[in-house]
């Protein structure tokens, strides 16, 4: 029996308020693992309840290394959350992939280095599948909104996330190239590996803002580059939210990877599962641990 369905909306640079909702107001949650990124934006589109974050906070006072990614899902999952989409700005690792377009990611590459990867850390380990990481059927239902929107998309693509806050050499950029990856950016690592824990539904569309250093046009990438795409983009991005809300149950998600994916990951013998770590865990995998 699947449960109500609900989505969860994570907003990267550029992106860090939701406009035109209804009902819109910003709550706090408290989280066993701190405090997310902000506040939550809790809206409505019509009938459909959505909760939106702003991963670097708003403002964009969050580097990508000090993002609580684990406090941003737990909090989702507090609210009800099933499905997140998460939107990124990332840089473009080839040449038909130019600043504007959009990229449906299904694959990652973690680089990432200094930051705290799972809720399984203390007492009680977890292995989950990250083979297929991100939902066929949320992937489906963007890539119907941005074809209707008319906004320029790639369905599939490989996004290598860096550490950060710095951009690559031009010797790390080549290599990235030379794996045939699509995409860079900074943030989506952990965060669909976290998702996954929480069994909740991900899926990544990330917004070109440059081509990374690689391209003889741009050998060094700028900020004030990336911000005149990012405003495009957030519009662009604005509205394929807004087409996601209205059509996102439409989607089936039956055989989604996320969907009770802890009934075979947990591994800790049940008798050395403590009381303090089963609460500590308990919005994320209750629903597995809590059982008699």
């Amino acid at each position: 029996m699947m449960k109500k369905r609900k989505l969860g909306i994570i907003g990267g640079s550029g992106l860090y308020k939701m406009e035109g909702f209804e009902k819109a107001k910003w709550k706090k949650i408290n989280t066993p693992w701190g405090k997310p990124s902000d506040e939550i934006l809790l809206a409505s589109l019509g009938k459909e309840e959505i909760c939106f974050i702003p991963r670097h906070s708003r403002g964009h006072k969050i580097s990508p290394s000090n993002i609580n990614f684990r406090a941003n899902i737990d909090a989702m999952k507090q609210l009800g959350v099933t499905d997140i989409i998460s939107v990124s700005a990332v840089g473009s690792l080839k040449e038909n992939l130019e600043p504007g377009k959009f990229v449906i990611v299904d694959q990652f590459i973690d680089r990432t280095f200094s930051r705290i990867k799972t809720f399984f850390n203390e007492d009680i380990v977890a292995h989950v599948s990250m083979a297929q990481p991100t939902s066929k059927g949320l992937s489906k239902c963007c890539e119907a909104a941005l074809k209707k929107l008319s906004i320029k998309y790639q369905v599939g693509g490989t996004y290598v996330v860096m550490e950060g806050p710095q951009f690559s050499t031009l010797a790390e950029s080549n290599l990235y190239r030379s794996w045939s990856a699509d995409v860079i950016g900074m943030t989506n690592m952990p965060e669909a590996k976290l998702a996954r824990e929480a069994e909740i539904r991900y899926c990544t569309v990330a917004m070109v803002t440059d081509y990374d250093c690689w391209h003889p046009d741009h050998d060094e990438v700028d900020v004030s580059m990336v911000v005149q795409t990012l405003m495009k983009n957030a519009a662009n991005a604005q509205n394929m939210i807004k087409e996601i809300i209205k059509t996102f149950k439409n989607y089936s998600v039956e055989k989604d990877p996320a969907n009770e994916c802890l009934n075979v990951a947990i591994i800790t013998d049940p008798k050395l599962r403590t009381k303090k770590t089963i609460k500590k865990l308990k919005n994320i995998a209750g629903r597995v641990l809590n059982k008699k």
